[in-house]
């Protein structure tokens, strides 16, 4: 009997909501929305957090990564004057940090240099790497095609090569490049591998630093900015070819004055031996870094405490969100209360008919209960249907990544059904209060 008149209300409700139906569309409208942004908006910070950390999980857990950084220019006396400028790494760096840390495994050394790479007439601008054969499985880089540098390629000073994936592709849009040779200046390096073509973190980099003069080119070769471009659009050589071909100085001449650049290595990454010893020898470095450089010429960037804050950011980032999307669902709220309380008034006589063939106020809140459930129920699942079908459309056509977990629907469709019954019960108690003859004689 329960179930009979409980699916009677429904009918009822149903039937009342039916009747007025562009209004009852209308207040459903800040539900949908209020659905819709949380999950929407939930999805693109996910999607956002994810990229990112899995961009600080590239550089490695264990790793901790030490870059070169030019200190502010000093005021030249004159104009013409001839000052060096000497920052950055050493090799006698590295070989303080090995000597000293005893949980250090791996060091990957590397010299950036900026300029042309030929093959005929195709042209490319881009870094030349220089650094050693471990340098891929460090960097979580993989190669596609061939091979990387061998220590036997290191020890002899070879002139091998190994392209980025787009560069191969610019350098050889029609020929297989393996096997053959790019020419830098007057030197011709063979290509011996390509990379693959996920890899889109930079390698080794500085602020400003510089290499040595290139051989023959009409271009100097520079050092490029940290992380200015992904593995793809960029040339690794030997770390001891790139010493010898490239130098360590470069001499710039402007308006009278020249300026000469000397870095020896513009990073160099460090691996120890498990994630525990990571803050602890970041530590350690930096004190030794302190110690044996007069300037600031350099920065530690730890890959696991960018992943620790990456993930606080995210639970932030998703709190905020969340309580944004969350007002959209309180202002739908208020906009059912608001229809529910004009409904009550247009139906007083509807209501004193009821009672007095004998509904109970329990009847009465149920009918009003059940209305505004409906109503926040349809808001809910059209808000999910559009909440699930625009992070789609932002992947596709924006390109941007969006990841859906499969709480965030139903966490929005059960608050949608939450404010359905929070909004719906001041108006259905109101119905229920009324005194049946008053309700009566309402016109």
């Amino acid at each position: 009997m329960g179930v009979t008149r409980l699916w009677r209300t429904i009918r009822l409700g149903l039937k009342s909501l039916w009747l007025h139906r562009l209004r009852s569309l209308l207040t459903v409208l800040g539900i949908v929305f209020g659905v819709c942004s949380v999950i929407a908006m939930l999805a693109i910070g996910e999607g956002a957090s994810y990229e990112a950390q899995e961009q600080i999980r590239s550089l490695g857990s264990n790793n901790i990564i030490i870059r070169s950084v030019k200190p502010p220019d000093e005021k030249k006396t004159s104009s013409t004057t001839t000052y060096m400028v000497e920052y950055g790494l050493t090799y006698a760096d590295i070989s303080r940090i090995r000597a000293t840390i005893p949980n250090v495994t791996v060091m990957v050394p590397g010299r950036v240099i900026r300029t042309d790479v030929w093959n005929a007439k195709q042209r490319v601008d881009c870094e030349i790497v220089g650094t050693v054969p471990w340098y891929p499985i460090i960097n979580n880089h993989r190669v596609e095609r061939g091979r990387f540098i061998s220590e036997l390629e290191m020890q002899a000073v070879s002139n091998v090569c190994v392209l980025g994936h787009d560069m191969a592709r610019q350098l050889f849009p029609i020929d297989e490049p393996m096997g053959k040779t790019v020419r830098v200046g007057s030197d011709y390096y063979k290509v011996i591998g390509v990379m693959e073509l996920k890899s889109h973190r930079a390698v080794a980099g500085t602020s400003n630093g510089n290499g040595g003069g290139d051989k023959g080119s009409g271009q100097t070769p520079q050092a490029s900015p940290a992380d200015s471009s992904p593995a793809t659009d960029r040339m690794f050589i030997p770390l001891t070819a790139a010493r010898r071909r490239f130098g360590e100085i470069l001499i710039k001449s402007s308006s009278g004055s020249r300026a000469a650049e000397r870095v020896e290595l513009h990073e160099a990454t460090v691996k120890v031996d498990s994630p525990e010893h990571v803050v602890e020898s970041s530590l350690i470095i930096s004190e030794l870094l302190k110690r044996n450089h007069k300037k600031k010429d350099y920065e530690l960037v730890v890959p696991l405490e960018l992943l620790r804050q990456a993930e606080r950011t995210k639970r932030i980032f998703s709190v905020v969100l969340g309580a944004i999307a969350a007002i959209s669902l309180i202002v739908g709220g208020i906009g059912i209360m608001n229809i529910m309380l004009a409904s009550v008034t247009e139906r007083t006589r509807e209501i004193g008919i009821r009672r007095a063939l004998g509904a109970k106020r329990r009847d009465i809140v149920l009918q009003f209960l059940i209305e505004t459930v409906l109503l926040s129920g349809v808001g809910g699942v059209i808000g999910v249907g559009l909440g699930l079908a625009i992070p789609f459309f932002i992947t596709y056509f924006a390109e941007m990544k969006t990841i859906v977990t499969f709480w965030s629907p139903l966490i929005a469709f059960s608050i949608s059904g939450l404010v359905g019954v929070i909004f719906g019960i001041y108006p259905a108690l109101r119905a229920a209060d009324m005194d049946p003859v008053e309700a009566l004689r309402h016109e």
